[in-house]
């Protein structure tokens, strides 16, 4: 995402520039080619155990501004909650501008709770590879640019780092995108919760030049992809 006055942004007047000239929807091309064009992606190999209850489970991903990755999520049948956030630094640096210099350790991430007997943990993996993020792009996302954009996976325990990596590999082995996927899949070892302004901001400012051109075609191309699994928010 780009704000004005922030370290690591552009101002709004040069945000619309980047628009004007096409450069901002760079991620909505590599998607749009995606839906297209390229094979779909394969339902993954490995996935946690079938769930015998209800019980909300969680993941957590980064892969570019937190506002589309949430935005996505949101309309995932099965996901009941995705929380914009950071994750990767400590508790002290968890503060937007802060991250926003890139060097916090932090990555804009959203977690997200769902139920494990509609949608697995694997499905989710399908649908961040698929349409959430570019994957091979490394610290950075369309126009955004620094480590707190990068490609990571923040597996909550083992079997979550055992799927992800699994998937990876075969999605490598598959030859799905043309460059090699940069995605991290790292422990995670805490979740700071953006600051309320950044939470559901897709939904509340549809009409916002960077969301139409950046996020608003992901959650397009859950829909086209995904059928079975695409709700509306």
């Amino acid at each position: 995402m780009i704000e004005a006055f922030s370290t690591s942004r552009m101002t709004g007047a040069i945000r619309s520039l980047i628009i004007v000239l096409g450069l901002a929807s760079g991620i909505a091309c590599n998607q749009a080619s995606a839906a297209g064009g390229k094979a779909a992606l394969p339902d993954p190999a490995v996935d946690l155990p079938q769930a015998t209850n209800h019980t909300p489970q969680t993941a957590v991903f980064a892969g570019g501004c937190f506002w589309g990755i949430q935005a996505v999520f949101q309309h995932v049948k099965g996901v009941t909650e995705a929380t914009s956030g950071y994750t990767g630094g400590s508790s002290a640096t968890a503060e937007y501008e802060v991250v926003s210099t890139g060097a916090t350790g932090h990555a804009e991430s959203v977690k997200v709770t769902y139920d494990p007997l509609q949608v697995s943990y694997g499905q989710l993996l399908k649908v961040f590879f698929s349409v959430a993020h570019d994957p091979t792009q490394l610290n950075h996302q369309g126009p955004d640019t620094g480590a707190q954009y990068r490609s990571a996976i923040f597996s909550g325990d083992s079997e979550q780092a055992k799927v992800a990596r699994a998937y990876i590999a075969q999605l490598e082995q598959a030859k799905i995108f043309a460059r090699p996927i940069v995605t991290q899949v790292t422990p995670m070892k805490g979740f700071y919760p953006a600051e309320a302004y950044h939470q559901n901001y897709a939904t509340r400012h549809p009409d916002d030049p960077y969301i139409a051109y950046n996020d608003a075609p992901k959650v397009e191309h859950l829909r086209e992809q995904f059928p079975n699994l695409y709700k509306e928010k």
